[in-house]
């Protein structure tokens, strides 16, 4: 056995599916051992979509996604889907070809130190330098990347390395490492503040973000809500962890938010953060937000807790076992004056638009696919004013809502689509798009057609990098700068080229049955809708 053989077994132990990769010299050895695996490979068609395509699968199977790609330029390409996942505490193990090993720090062809320009985006990352490390190192990454905060890892791996013989394989059982013990369980004194605080308060709410989601704890967080008639708001990533019809939740907080939502933050005397950043997108004023109430952060990351804002009780550890924590004790909450209030704010402050006939209405357009789209449908939203509208009018039912929070990163949807759909085939996925990050991830069309990964493709079209446009009208008085998108494909030539069924949304009287003819169709589809230009979120 030499160590690619190594590597592949070493995937194999930890029960792993599928590779999304692109191969080169470096990586070339594991790749060639791969072919004896049951675990299959994924050409992307750019290293950077292979970790996207990696996190979508992480996150709809609540598992690890697996990305493998070259050294110099492979990797480094790679960056922005590990900065991304990063961003979003997604698990993820990026494993790279490096040069030989003698070579190292020569500038030889195709060298990167990848393992250096990664180390603000990682929560650890190895260079192998002997070949009988292999099997620890895999074990380490894997349960660093899974545990406490998520996030990827990166193996960078000399092809000498994978090369060499190695003389004992022996993949460890379990791993303790000395410096890396991280929190679960709540600190019983902790919950037990909380609990007397939210005997005392008459308006709590409970802000959840994505850590509540990588946790598997949705059904313990609407659970402890429902039984103590606690009202639940969002952070962008912690949408769909409630359905959005819940009577209980009350939708996105931030600058993009509902506006009663974050009135109701306001309003709030007591706010649990659960497995959320007290971050600019969701809090822009947070020592303002929340002045003379009790802040309970909740986070299994103890460097969250206090690093914007301090909280009146810090409460480090998972999601799902402190809500189940609290659970085990029988406390009562006087809220339903509360969500009485609530709800009325909802009907007074829902956001009316303007109409814009000769378009589509994006928001319309997303509400009507929500509620036509399977029970438990995956919606992958990218990034821009696609994304803004998403959040704000696709209805989650017993789906998922994936999006790219933290980084932002345009042309993430197509990719990540593209893994969750692979993951979960029988499930129907649909990656919803602006005609400028569909640019950015289109290439994935042909991966999609080679792998026979039927997700489909949404594409608002305003001929413009719309969100930026809409700050540049506001900021700029209309002062355009390199927003106009001239030049981009015919959509309908781009389908014909991957052999994809195309459908063109020109008004509204057409929705309907073109929804309709869209969804029910079983392969990879692509759908234009023209919007208004100018229109605004």
């Amino acid at each position: 056995m030499i160590g690619a053989d190594a590597m592949v077994k070493c995937l194999e132990k930890e029960g792993v599916k599928v590779v999304f990769g692109y191969p080169g010299v470096a990586i070339c050895p594991f790749y060639n051992s791969i072919l004896n695996s049951e675990i299959e490979s994924v050409l992307v068609r750019t290293e950077q979509n292979a970790a996207h395509a990696a996190s979508g699968l992480a996150r709809v199977t609540d598992g690890i996604g697996v990305c493998a790609v070259t050294s110099g330029p492979g990797a480094t390409n790679l960056i922005t889907g590990i900065a991304t996942a990063f961003a979003d505490s997604i698990p993820m193990i990026c494993i790279t070809g490096q040069v030989n090993s003698e070579l190292l720090g020569s500038d030889v062809f195709q060298e990167a130190d990848i393992t250096g320009a990664v180390e603000s985006f990682v929560k650890y990352s190895y260079l192998v330098k002997d070949v009988n490390d292999i099997p620890r190192i895999f074990k380490e990454a894997f349960y660093i990347a899974t545990t406490g905060r998520k996030g990827p890892v990166l193996i960078d791996v000399p092809i000498d390395v994978q090369n060499a013989k190695i003389s004992n394989f022996e993949y460890p059982e379990e791993i303790s490492l000395r410096t890396y013990k991280p929190t679960v369980k709540g600190h019983s004194q902790q919950i037990k503040r909380v609990i007397k605080e939210l005997q005392k308060v008459k308006r709590p709410i409970i802000c959840v973000g994505g850590g509540v989601a990588l946790s598997q704890a949705n059904q313990e967080l609407i659970e402890f809500a429902e039984h103590h008639r606690i009202p639940v708001v969002s952070t962008m990533m912690g949408i769909g962890i409630m359905p959005t019809k819940h009577p209980l939740y009350f939708g996105m907080v931030g600058n993009n938010g509902k506006p009663y939502a974050n009135r109701a933050m306001n309003e709030a005397d007591l706010i649990i953060m659960a497995g959320a950043r007290v971050a600019d997108r969701a809090i822009s004023q947070p020592d303002l937000i929340f002045d003379n109430k009790v802040l309970v952060h909740m986070d299994v990351d103890p460097a969250e807790i206090g690093k914007n804002v301090g909280p009146t009780i810090p409460l480090v550890g998972d999601a799902k076992h402190i809500f189940k924590d609290f659970e085990e004790h029988d406390f009562y909450c006087d809220s339903d004056a509360w969500v009485e209030t609530l709800n009325g704010y909802r009907e007074e402050m829902e956001p009316k638009r303007p109409d814009h006939p000769g378009f589509v209405d994006p928001a319309k357009f997303i509400t009507r696919l929500s509620e036509k789209m399977e029970d438990d449908a995956i919606y992958v939203a990218d990034v821009g004013q696609n994304q803004i509208w998403s959040c704000a009018y696709h209805v989650v039912k017993n789906g998922r809502f994936l999006t790219s929070g933290g980084m932002g990163t345009m042309g993430y949807s197509i990719p990540a689509a593209m893994g969750a759909k692979y993951a979960i085939k029988d499930k129907q996925v649909i990656a919803v798009c602006g005609d400028g990050s569909f640019q950015m991830s289109m290439m994935e069309l042909a991966t999609m057609r080679q792998h026979g990964i039927n997700s489909k493709v949404i594409v608002l079209k305003n001929n413009y990098l719309g969100m930026v446009r809409q700050y540049q009208h506001f900021t700029y008085k209309d002062n355009y700068s390199v927003v106009d998108l001239a030049g981009s494909p015919d959509l309908e030539h781009i389908s014909a080229a991957y052999n994809m069924p195309f459908f063109r949304l020109t008004s509204m009287d057409e929705m309907e049955d073109m929804l309709d003819e869209f969804l029910k169709n079983d392969s990879a589809c692509l759908m234009e809708v023209l919007i208004d230009p100018m229109d605004l979120v």
